[in-house]
């Protein structure tokens, strides 16, 4: 900890550097108004899948998780039951069952969105850095 309070601390995206080495791809990529960098690094215990670090200008980071390695194939989601845990990114949720609910996650690492997939079964899925891990029927006796 001391490091983050150190007068000579590297900002945060130069600690994902220093432990988990050098990106694989960085590209510069536009959310909303926002301009950030988006740095991905492999995950040698899922290859499918990239640590993928959003930073802004200066370094300061907006976002870590994980995200699908560009040549991997995605899970096909065509209902509630293809939601299993650890098979989905949040992204790939979102978009296969739009419109996708942001909702207020339990921690800085986990998010949760409501989805409405087309078989009529409502839920809230629950993400941890960025993977599925739960859903929820909210509805559900």
């Amino acid at each position: 900890m001391g490091e983050v309070r150190s007068p000579r601390a590297r900002g945060t995206a130069a600690r994902y550097r220093s432990v988990l080495g050098p990106p694989e791809t960085s590209v510069r990529r536009r959310v909303g108004d926002l301009e950030c960098d988006a740095l991905a690094r492999p995950v040698p215990l899922w290859p499918g899948l990239r640590f993928e670090v959003l930073t802004a200008p200066g370094g300061a980071v907006w976002n870590a998780w994980l995200v699908r390695a560009p040549d991997a194939p995605a899970p096909e989601l065509r209902t509630a039951g293809d939601l299993r845990p650890w098979s989905c990114t949040v992204d790939e949720a979102a978009r296969a069952f739009p419109p996708a609910r942001p909702m207020e996650g339990t921690a800085p690492t986990r998010w949760r969105i409501g989805l409405a997939p087309p078989d009529g079964k409502a839920c809230v899925a629950e993400f941890t850095w960025g993977l599925l891990q739960h859903v929820g029927f909210p509805d559900a006796p």
